[in-house]
């Protein structure tokens, strides 16, 4: 038996830190990758590149200096991994392709699945698209051709074209066969589709009931016909959601006529399902969901404009409220610096209420079936909090400025501004969605103008009704 110290000698390569404690791109390797692309040293930059996952090669991407990209790229070749172009911001990609050649592009694309080398194209200006796809052999032009027809945020857009079809009269053993002995089958895939002589999709066959089933066995005896399909047309937040319901992993995508076109699979759905929550949680903030943090300040500073201006807008709405009791603010000033209280206050509470209603509505979870009981229960925790509050913030009041009344005042306020908290949350985005207006791109001016105005309102209303103020 050998002894592990008495094997030879070799060298150690040492192992390169990629990321950071946070998982952030480590900036050390950042600069040796950029001091290598500034030397053209290729041995370097082969040895760092040559291993990397496409999401590490991507967050490197972006780390770099914009300039920087374009030549790591030229100067790696084929040794460039295209698939770390779907890693990057939007920007950063098209920044990158409007530097490179359309020969250099087609030879990238041309390593890749369809369904990442339509993502990495559907955004080029359509001359320079066909520039790329005039480099490309007829088969592969078709095969990105196709996804490429199909409108954006649909699962022909996204889906892979490269499925391992087989007809259902074929045996087990023949399938197997056919398994080993075809080169260019998919890189990963996870069952087998069935389609008849006119490639209609029929079924689906599982790799590990095919593997355990003995050779003689027709197809057609293991099929799943009830197998979930996706339609190319159907939108890819749909498909996000069938696959969640029923655990898929991969599914296959048919034509309007039933023929089978591609599939669908889990990591494709993982970066829809993130891309939909990211768009929502910026909408809910009012920024444009194709905001990246590569765009230009001058493109950032415009797109945030329109809200910010209607904010504006509604900010006058509240403090012309304000002004309908100049005179009882001048009587008591106390009124002055309790009122944004209350309003800030109910846009919080809104808030959260609202957040959690546009939310439900994007998956589905809030329908008409169920819209009345969460209206009531949310109704029920904003008077419940509405009570609280109102003890709280009526004890402080009275306490700071020595006058009951005014703790009572601000108390019925803070009540009846959660109570409309509760009901702003929850029906402007169910009318907005009842209209087909995004209730994430819309809801939050709303609901806050609503608790700003009742607040006021309510506020100082009931101080001039209750101490008397003219």
């Amino acid at each position: 038996m050998v002894e592990a110290d008495s094997a030879p000698d070799r060298p150690l390569t040492p192992v390169r830190v990629i990321r950071d404690e946070e998982g952030a791109i480590d900036l050390r390797l950042v600069e040796e990758v950029s001091q290598a692309v500034l030397l053209s040293d290729l041995t370097t930059l082969r040895a760092i590149v040559a291993d990397m996952h496409e999401a590490d090669l991507g967050a490197l991407l972006e780390a770099l200096d914009p300039d920087e990209r374009p030549r790591l790229i030229s100067l790696l070749g084929s040794d460039f991994d295209f698939t770390a172009l779907t890693e990057v911001d939007d920007a950063v990609r098209e920044e990158i392709l409007e530097e490179l050649s359309p020969e250099t592009v087609a030879e990238g694309v041309r390593e890749l699945d369809t369904d990442d080398a339509v993502y990495i194209l559907e955004d080029l200006d359509e001359a320079d698209k066909q520039e790329v796809l005039e480099h490309l052999s007829p088969a592969e032009r078709i095969a990105l051709q196709q996804g490429l027809d199909y409108p954006e945020g649909t699962a022909g857009r996204r889906m892979q074209s490269e499925v391992i079809a087989v007809p259902p009269f074929w045996t087990v053993g023949q399938t197997i066969d056919y398994l080993r002995e075809t080169a260019d089958l998919p890189e990963r895939f996870f069952e087998i589709f069935v389609a008849d002589p006119a490639h209609h999709f029929v079924g689906t066959v599982r790799l590990d009931h095919l593997l355990r089933t003995k050779r003689p066995v027709p197809i057609s005896q293991l099929l799943e016909e009830d197998r979930r399909v996706v339609r190319a047309t159907e939108d890819l937040e749909d498909v996000a959601r069938q696959f969640q319901r029923y655990n898929l992993v991969a599914a296959p995508v048919i034509d309007d006529a039933g023929r089978l076109v591609g599939v669908m699979t889990i990591d494709d759905v993982v970066d829809v399902i993130e891309e939909a929550a990211d768009d929502d949680v910026k909408q809910l903030g009012g920024v444009d969901a194709a905001e990246e943090l590569s765009d230009p300040v001058a493109q950032i500073a415009r797109s945030r404009f329109r809200w910010l201006f209607i904010n504006l807008l509604t900010a006058f709405l509240a403090a012309a409220v304000m002004g309908l009791f100049e005179a009882q603010l001048s009587q008591l000033v106390a009124l002055a610096i309790l009122a944004p209280i209350v309003a800030s206050q109910g846009g919080n509470a809104a808030t959260q209420t609202m957040t959690v209603a546009v939310r439900a509505l994007a998956t589905q979870e809030l329908g008409a079936w169920n819209v009345r009981r969460f209206f009531t229960r949310e109704l029920i925790v904003a008077a419940l909090n509405g009570l609280a509050f109102a003890l709280i913030t009526g004890i402080v009041a009275a306490i700071w400025f020595s006058h009951v009344g005014l703790g009572l005042v601000i108390g019925v306020a803070m009540i009846i501004n959660l109570l409309a908290a509760g009901l702003a949350g929850v029906a402007i985005p169910v009318l907005l969605e009842r209209f087909g207006v995004d209730p994430a791109v819309s809801s939050g001016t709303f609901v806050t103008t609503v608790t700003d105005v009742v607040g006021f309102f309510a506020f100082l209303g009931i101080a001039t009704l209750l101490l008397g103020l003219k």
